[in-house]
């Protein structure tokens, strides 16, 4: 099982950019499809984007189409998460999580593996 820690979260301006890192450790991460999920204060956590195991296929939130870009490299055991055009409402804790599976699943209840966590604030 797969083990994951993200970074690269932080304060940033509205109209801004991030790009959060997951590092996974293990030798299966190709064998795991990927996802970001989101939990404001006070709400639930919430589906982002999600990745299979090659990369080729890649789902998002339709409210977060065309702004959000997730990708992976699988040499380097790693997700990325790019954010443009940050929005204040995209202040959140950001979570990476592992799915043992070549199936993209977008529900929390789906993943097995979840990291701790990476603050993002977006400021107006």
């Amino acid at each position: 099982q797969v083990q994951l820690v993200e970074s690269g979260g932080g304060l940033v301006q509205a109209g801004g950019s991030l790009r959060l890192s997951c590092a996974a450790s293990g030798r299966t991460f190709s064998t795991y499809s990927m996802g970001w999920f989101r939990q404001a204060p006070g709400e639930e956590r919430v589906f982002v984007a999600a990745i299979s195991w090659s990369g080729g296929t890649t789902y998002y939130a339709d409210s977060l189409k065309g702004r959000f870009t997730i990708s992976r490299d699988n040499a380097k055991n790693t997700v990325y998460l790019q954010m443009n055009s940050l929005k204040p409402e995209d202040t959140a804790v950001y979570y990476c999580a592992a799915r043992h599976s070549m199936v993209v699943r977008t529900t929390t209840d789906d993943y097995d593996v979840w990291g701790q966590g990476t603050q993002v604030t977006v400021s107006s």
